[in-house]
């Protein structure tokens, strides 16, 4: 066997493969030719996956959602950037971990109770007949690029999870004990002396030296820093700047008149009732007695349908066109069986109104409008091409927007945010426009960019002025305000800790207060109940009244007030839980919902880690056509304004 191997071995044949081998290694690499993905899945949890397509519809999903909250476009690198990608996996992974975990203990809804969950959902229902459409169905689940497997799949799921929630709701009562922690803990009441150091009780600090100032806003200085600035130049295509040149004749009016006639023309309308019939019989039965002056709805419901109602619609809004042929040709409260398209049905016309015929006179003005715009975007696509033909032929902005006839407006210093160097918003800038600028490096000039309506525009940077902190002699007058109320906050601290030292060492605190010419205040009846409803603590210092033991000393803040208080527990007392039964049992329900939600909070991790479920990012990233970003990207993108659209 050995000599036949090394016989074939010094054949052509293995020279041929030999030679095949050595050349996929140089084009595609040693790692690439011997490895291969272990998996196709985006996520794998015990039987089940989320395959890329799947992942694709669900990050497609996510971006349009925080697209339409942010009011802008966002690209896929700069939602990968800020980790978009990231948090949609782990949602899938949290989720599929879930089902596959609630799949295992054995909790599987049935079939049927799957297809009657479908079957109530009112997007399914066809208009005509009022009953679940399949087709209508799988039309409307491709719409959103579900198959009815998927869909199916996932209210499986739900209903699972509703089942595993619902027992789990009914089955976990908290132990009484709980209860009666929860009620000592709420109705313990303690008793506290405080007393306020104010300003009053420290010396006023000095103004300070300039020396003071800056070193003052070198530690502040990412609080006081500038942002970037920049001086822009921009040249606009709107119609507003060709208004004035636009002319428009009464041929071209007269023109659009006769092209939108029937559709400026109101159509005769009319209300009318509609109700599907078996046979004939049946439909003469629901004809007398529509005839009669029944009502619609029960007359339908006696034949097991529900009635189409038409209100106040033209001819063309009828589903079955021969029963919109014959209807209009009805008079008002006629009813009459007609053979449609469909089946047979009953009508009833309950209103006419008469259709109008509009003359040019009457919508003059609106075709003269519409007329005057059309001719206008004409006109601003003709001087947008005309710059942009001068700026593909090596013309600068402003050699381009002179061939093409349109002023460059010079904006700025503006801020990222919009605002000039006073803090002002300028006139004249959009969102886009500012985005699109603040893109470029300083000389850059933007193409032609859209803003929407017939708007465009093109920019150029003129200057960056990097962020800055500003001069001393801009901001002394705040600065100082900021440092002498650092400096009093200071002195006030150490006042007070003092003060309190002096209590913790076992000093009356009455006599302690005495010193700084203040007397305490006794606040008997506090109960963590009472948090938030205002008193005369602050919350720091209704906090740390809790937080102490009996005789604990505490300094917080005064409500309301520049000044610190000084505190001390003197006594506290627990509630009597026999006498608080009712409250007890009262409490239970609440803590019962507060460990569901705790263990609702946990059950993903659980679930992940039981089914060791497997995650592939970078098959995520392929599936989008971006790259993973690289370190510091993220912050990156803050400072570009892709954050505040992403990271939503």
């Amino acid at each position: 066997m050995l000599a036949v191997i090394r016989a074939f071995a010094k054949s052509w044949v293995a020279a041929v493969l030999i030679g095949l081998l050595i050349i996929s290694f140089a084009v595609f690499g040693v790692s690439d030719v011997f490895s291969t993905r272990a998996s196709q899945d985006v996520v794998k949890a015990g039987g089940r996956a989320i395959t890329p397509a799947e992942f694709r519809t669900e990050w497609d999903r996510a971006k349009q959602n925080i697209e339409q909250q942010s009011g802008q476009q966002i690209s896929n690198e700069v939602a990968v950037e800020n980790r978009l990608d990231v948090r949609v996996l782990e949602m899938l992974a949290d989720r599929e971990s879930m089902a596959a975990l609630i799949d295992k203990i054995g909790l599987r809804p049935a079939d049927a109770l799957v297809t009657r969950e479908i079957q109530q959902i009112p997007n399914f229902f066809d208009p005509i007949s009022g009953r679940f459409d399949k087709r209508l169905y799988e039309e409307t689940l491709g719409r959103a690029n579900l198959t009815p497997a998927r869909f199916e799949r996932s209210v499986r799921d739900d209903i699972a999870q509703s089942h595993l929630a619902s027992g789990l709701v009914d089955g976990l009562r908290p132990p009484r004990a709980f209860g009666a922690l929860a009620v000592v803990f709420a109705q313990e009441s303690r008793e506290v002396s405080v007393f306020s150091v104010g300003p009053g009780s420290v010396e006023v600090p000095a103004r300070p030296t300039d020396a003071q100032l800056n070193d003052f806003m070198k530690a502040n200085s990412e609080r006081l820093m500038r942002p970037e600035f920049r001086v822009l130049s921009v040249v606009r295509f709107s119609s507003a700047m060709v208004a004035g040149q636009v002319k428009v004749s009464e041929a071209d009016i007269r023109k659009q008149f006769d092209f939108r006639k029937d559709a400026l023309n109101r159509p005769e309308t009319r209300s009318l009732v509609q109700i599907a019939a078996k046979d004939a019989a049946l439909a003469r039965g629901l004809a007398e007695r529509l005839g009669k002056g029944e009502a619609p709805q029960a007359v339908a419901r006696s034949a097991g349908v529900e009635p189409v109602l038409y209100a106040d619609k033209p001819r063309t809004a009828v589903v079955d066109s021969k029963v919109g042929e014959a209807a209009f040709a009805m008079a008002n409260g006629e009813v009459r069986v007609v053979q449609g398209d469909l089946g047979l049905a009953v009508v009833k016309v309950t209103g006419v109104t008469p259709g109008r015929v509009v003359t040019l006179d009457e919508v003059r003005p609106m075709l003269e409008a519409e007329a005057r715009k059309t001719a206008a975007a004409e006109k601003v696509y003709e001087i947008s091409q005309a710059y942009d033909d001068a700026h593909a032929g090596g013309a600068n902005l402003d050699e381009a927007a002179a061939k093409a006839g349109v002023p460059v407006t010079t904006l700025g210093p503006v801020a990222e945010q919009g605002f000039d160097q006073t803090g002002q918003p300028i006139a004249g800038l959009s969102a886009r426009l500012v985005q699109t600028a603040f893109r470029l490096p300083e000389g850059g000039e933007s193409q032609i960019e859209e803003e929407g309506q017939g708007e465009s525009f093109v920019v150029r940077v003129d200057k960056i002025i990097p962020r800055s902190l500003p001069p001393l002699a801009e901001v002394r007058q705040p600065l100082t305000q900021a440092w002498m109320s650092q400096e009093m906050t200071k002195r006030l601290r150490a006042k007070a800790d003092a003060l309190a030292g002096r209590v913790r060492k076992g000093e009356d605190i009455t006599a302690v207060a005495a010193s700084i010419g203040t007397r305490p205040e006794k606040i008997p009846g506090l109960t963590r109940q009472g948090a938030g409803q205002g008193g005369p603590l602050s919350q720091e210092g209704f906090a740390q009244a809790f937080s102490a033991g009996s005789g604990g000393v505490f300094v917080a803040p005064a409500p309301g007030a520049f000044a610190l208080m000084v505190g001390k527990v003197d006594r506290i007392s627990p509630p009597a839980v026999a006498e608080n039964a009712r409250a007890v049992e009262q409490v239970r329900p609440q803590l019962g919902m507060t460990l569901f939600n705790e263990i609702g909070a946990q059950m993903p991790r659980y679930a992940r880690s039981v089914l060791k479920v497997r995650t592939d990012p970078e098959l995520a990233r392929q599936t989008l056509g971006v790259e993973a970003p690289k370190p510091g990207a993220a912050k990156d993108g803050e400072a570009k304004g892709g954050k505040e659209a992403a990271g939503k």
